[in-house]
């Protein structure tokens, strides 16, 4: 009985001691599925918004290149260790959600300006429709393994993408609604909501206490 008792606590804690390793293993995971989606959205969006001349498809171009910063620095950060390491990594995170706000402020401006009218895009609409939900998908995937993991990085991350699902979204309002009705106005007002949004978690990031948490 004393053995099996040993047995069992033997691997239990063979099993818990793999845990953080399989959740690294998960959390590169889901980067790399992150990180390939961007890359092969750069092209796909590259098309669409030179056959619709869509400013805001070309905008959204630009948000995969800010998700794909990221999606690297997380990876950077997930093959090692130490406090420092974390720290740097937030910092730059924290970068990619200022660089989305004022991109997307300087888009929305122009466009508004402008009064720019793209024109209809189907292959936008179908990309950023999918987009959406595998963003939102990976963004709860992030959320759940860096809380187990007990990585702020990677739960910081994980926001970079919920936003990148949230713009994925009102691009995709904004095309639907510009394809059906004419309400070319619907994304960039859509996109000034998500900028506060980016900011607020920027200033969450390089504030103290956030910067306190992640070298504790």
């Amino acid at each position: 009985m004393d053995g099996a008792r040993g047995l069992m606590t033997g691997d239990s804690g063979a099993a818990e001691k793999s845990a953080p390793g399989v959740l690294l293993r998960r959390g590169r995971i889901l980067e790399g599925i992150t990180l390939g989606w961007n890359v092969a959205g750069i092209v796909v969006l590259a098309i669409a918004a030179i056959r619709a001349g869509s400013v805001a498809l070309a905008g959204f171009g630009l948000d995969s290149l800010i998700e794909i910063g990221a999606s690297a620095v997380v990876l950077w950060e997930l093959s090692g260790t130490g406090e420092d390491r974390q720290r740097r990594a937030l910092r730059l995170i924290g970068g990619a959600f200022l660089a989305l706000a004022i991109y997307l402020t300087v888009q929305s401006a122009i466009v508004l300006a402008t009064g720019y009218h793209p024109g209809h895009s189907p292959l936008g609409i179908a990309w950023t429709a999918v987009t959406a939900v595998v963003m939102f998908a990976l963004a709860a995937g992030k959320a759940r393994t860096g809380r187990e993991l007990g990585n702020p990085v990677l739960v910081t991350e994980g926001r970079v993408t919920f936003v990148d699902g949230i713009l994925a979204t009102a691009v995709l309002a904004g095309l639907v609604l510009n394809a059906t009705a004419g309400l070319w106005q619907a994304d960039p007002i859509a996109a000034l909501v998500i900028v506060v949004y980016a900011v607020r978690e920027a200033r969450e990031i390089f504030g103290p206490a956030h910067q306190a948490n992640a070298g504790a």
